[in-house]
This record gives structure tokens, sequence and C-alpha cells, in this order.
């Protein structure tokens, strides 16, 4: 959706199994790559827009798994953090077919989710 392209030589395989490995990868690469896209974008549209409220010396995006994103976050700053991040996240995609929805979640430890 954002323009990605994946070039795919086995396609035209004469080899059955590398034209069947193709024609998987074709069929998922638009919707793994969209996905990834996604992502990477509400990585940097959110790293802007804390910086914008002032938010960059109290929260650090600490990692992305697949369509999460991890901060760690000053309590004195989690509302303000999230509902920079949260809109951002969500709004990458304007989509009436599939709405993003974020749920944001804050705990001391990753057990505590």
């Amino acid at each position: 959706m954002f323009g990605r392209r994946r070039l795919l030589p086995g396609i035209n395989s004469p080899v059955p199994p590398l034209r069947a490995a193709a024609e998987r990868a074709a069929m998922n690469a638009p919707i793994q790559g969209t996905a990834a896209d996604i992502i990477k974008i509400a990585m940097i549209n959110s790293t802007k827009k804390l910086i914008d409220h002032q938010l960059d010396k109290s929260t650090h995006l600490l990692l992305q798994i697949h369509d999460e994103l991890i901060f760690e976050v000053e309590e004195a700053a989690i509302q303000a953090a999230a509902a920079v991040v949260k809109p951002e996240m969500e709004n990458v995609l304007k989509s009436d077919i599939v709405p993003l929805v974020v749920h944001e979640k804050t705990g001391k430890t990753w057990a505590d989710f």
C-alpha cells in the first residue's frame, strides 16, 4: 500500500516447488510488507510527536515486536505519552475497511501486562 515492491524471480519458474513458493510469497508480501511499513511509520511519527510535546526526555521507545511498540516512560508522563503515541499509531493508514485500533497497557514489568 505504500509502494514497496518485492521481486519474485521464481514466479515463472518451470519448477513447480519454486513457482509455488513464489506464488505464496506474492500473496503474503502485500500483507506483511504493509504491516511492516505501518509500524515503521508509527515509530517515526510517534518519536517526532514526543519531541514536539517535549516528552522525549521522559519517554523512550525500547522495542518493536510485530505490531507493538514498547516504551519506557516515567510514571508522571504515562498519560501524556499515551495521548501522543496512540493517535499516531491509529492514524498511519486511513481505512474504513480495517481500522487500526490501539490498546495501550502499562505496567512496571512485562509480567504486569
